[in-house]
Parts: structure tokens; sequence; C-alpha cells
């Protein structure tokens, strides 16, 4: 029997039967795949083992280069030989090695992961600079932080999953960065930003206060993805949905971004106000759903559902367009506007936004009736007159 493993955008899954990665394949289209025994890791558009046909045996189409993900430079885990002290290609230890003393009572698992699911210094005994960490789990993840003596992460209240006894953790009104310096006045300032981009008035500092690694552990708190942004690769500047930030290093901060375009704002799918997130460390961020990572090249446009961004980088321009003809506005089921993305820059696109989860939870509840159909278009409404609501 086969051995698979698939990849998107570098999020290494697997071992997989055939059966178990043509299903797989069907939902991601754009992914790698790596056989057993195999060289390389291939398309699995051009791997007719797994790629799905239609009813009349025809293959499914090639999916656009743009909808790729990107090809892993890592080979899976599993497939590597295992010897004392041997590492992965992209320089991180093999998960399958005995664990370092620092790493006691805390195993990692054997779950397949790459380098943007977890930094290189995590599970070792060097002490790195800033935080090292490492991220769970596929629809309900969590993320584990590792610290090293004096080190801080900050996180938003309540996201606490575990912490390790040599951890302290201290809530801080407003912004944790320098907040010792800052009047209260200051203090007041970025606790009043934090509120109207979703966040909390506190937020929670854990430290590290022995000698030795400590670890504390942060958990998504909805069905999504946790994607790991270094701000200092993006102008130490990132723009994302409100809500969406989940913990990072001390310093981050959080404020306003104001959208100045008024259409943009009404119709943009993300209000007036959207989350600011500046620093020069490590911020992670929780969205809906799978994510998707586009780049865009200079003029470069990319036409988006309103509800679908989760975040940008600052040289990314954010306008609307409107979603077609009069037909296609009312009864596309997409709504009257697309959000429309100008390079360059790298956007993050979620598959779920939480609007859209609570919507269909919402109709489905008891009193409202069964599914809506066409919640975005004029057939909400038509369907409940239909369904004789």
């Amino acid at each position: 029997m086969t051995t698979w493993y698939l990849s998107t955008n570098d999020n290494i899954k697997g071992p997989f039967t055939t059966d178990q990665a043509k299903g797989f394949v069907r939902e991601n289209h754009g992914a790698y795949c790596w056989r057993q025994g195999g060289n390389e890791w291939e398309p699995a558009h051009g791997v007719a083992e797994i790629w799905p046909v239609k009813k009349n045996g025809t293959p499914f189409p090639s999916p656009p280069s743009h909808m790729m993900s990107t090809k892993p430079i890592a080979r899976p885990v599993a497939d590597l030989p295992v010897q004392s002290g041997s590492a992965l290609q992209d320089g991180k230890t093999d998960k399958r090695l005995s664990p370092s003393p620092s790493r006691s009572g805390y195993d990692a698992g054997t779950d397949v992961t790459d380098s943007r699911n977890r930094s290189g210094g995590f599970g070792t005994t060097e002490f790195t600079e800033g935080i090292d960490f490492h991220i769970y789990g596929h629809e309900m993840q969590y993320i584990e932080v590792e610290l090293d003596p004096g080190e801080s992460a900050v996180a938003e209240a309540g996201a606490l999953m575990y912490k390790t006894e040599s951890i302290e953790m201290e809530t801080v009104f407003g912004d944790a960065a320098s907040s010792q310096s800052q009047g209260f006045m200051s203090r007041l300032m970025g606790a009043g930003q934090r509120l109207l981009t979703g966040e909390s008035l506190f937020i929670t500092v854990f430290t590290q206060q022995r000698q030795g690694k400590g670890r504390v552990a942060f958990a998504a708190p909805f069905p999504g993805t946790i994607i790991p942004v270094d701000l200092t690769k993006y102008q130490n500047k990132i723009i994302c949905q409100k809500d969406s930030f989940l913990a990072g290093a001390k310093g981050v901060q959080i404020k306003i971004f104001f959208q100045k375009r008024i259409l943009t704002g009404l119709f943009g799918g993300e209000g007036f106000i959207m989350q600011k997130i500046e620093g020069d460390g490590w911020v992670f961020m929780h969205v809906g759903g799978a994510v998707k990572e586009i780049t865009l090249s200079p003029g470069e446009m990319l036409h988006v559902d309103t509800g679908c961004l989760a975040a940008m980088t600052a040289t990314v321009d954010f306008d609307i367009m409107q979603a077609g003809g009069i037909k296609t506005m009312l009864f596309g089921g997409e709504g009257l506007f697309f959000a429309r993305l100008t390079g360059p820059g790298k956007v993050w696109l979620q598959s779920l936004p939480f609007s859209r989860l609570a919507g269909r939870m919402l109709a489905c509840s008891p009193g409202t009736g069964s599914k809506r159909q066409g919640e975005g278009s004029i057939l909400g409404n038509l369907g409940d007159l239909a369904g004789g609501r």
C-alpha cells in the first residue's frame, strides 16, 4: 500500500492512504504530494493516482498557477532516515529523536509540521533571540510558546490554555508595550484603541522568571487557523480584521487602522476600523477556516469576497468593486461588492469568516427554521417566503 503526504502552503499532513489522499486533494486542488519512496514533491494535479476525475471519467482541470500552494522544501519527517542528531532539510530537529531535558513531560507528538508552524529554536536547550513557538492541530489549533529566562509574551485575555509553573502572568491595562513608563492617559488611549478593534481593555503578560525554559499555550476561540507572522519581514506593521489578535511577543502593539474610503468602509466587509499590529517580533493571528497566502506583484489585482480578507501588508491597496450586473448582484449570492486588493504586498485570506459561520448556526437554530439559501443575496428573503417562514 502506497503512503502519501500532502502539503498546502508548506503545511505538511500525513501519512495518508491512497483513498485518504484522494479525498484531501479533492478539497485542495493546489496541493503538492509526496509518495512513499519518491524523490521530490509533485503537484497533485499531475499524479493520476490521486487526482479526482469527473463522472464521465475525465480528470478535473489543473488549477491556475496563482491557486497553487508553495512547493515545500523539506521532505516528510517519516521519509527521512532516523539518525542521532539528524535534522530536516530546513534545519528543524526531527521530532522522532529523544526529547531534550528541557522538554521533559512535554512531548511534541508525531504530527508533521514545517518551518511556518514551528520556529527553529523550539524544543532545544539553546536560548534564542525572540520567542519560539509550535502550532498544533488542524481545525481547532493551539499554539505553544517557549520562553527563555526573563522573556515575555502577551496574549488576549482568556486565551490561556496551560503554562508551566515557572511562568508568571500579569494582567495590565491597555498596551503591554512600555506600560510601566506610560502615563494613565497614554494607557487609556491604548486600551481605547484595543476596544475599538474588537479586543478587551486588558492584556495578559506571561514571563519566564526562572532559569531554563518555560512554556505557555494559547488556544483559538473557534475553528480556524493560527497565522504566525514575523513583523520584521513586513516593515514592522500588518493590517488585519478586527478581533484576530491571539498572542505575540511583548512589545507588539494593537492600534486602529481607519478605512478612509467611505464606500469601502460601508461595503468592504471589515467596516471603517481594522486592526493595525505593529512591533518587531512574532505575532499570532487567528482566522476562520483554512488560510490562503497570496503575494501580489506591483499593480496586480485580486478580487475577494468581502468577508474572506483576513490580513494584508500595509503596502496593499484595499478598495471595493461592483460584483457584476444587477442580476448577479441580486441573485448571485455573493453580495453587492467584492474587495479589490492591489499589490505589491501579501494578503492572507480565510475560507470561513466567523460571521458566515455564525449566520449558518443562527439560521439552523430552533425557532429560525432550517438552512437559508443564498444568504448574501435577495434569495435569502425569497427563500424564507418559499419555505413558509
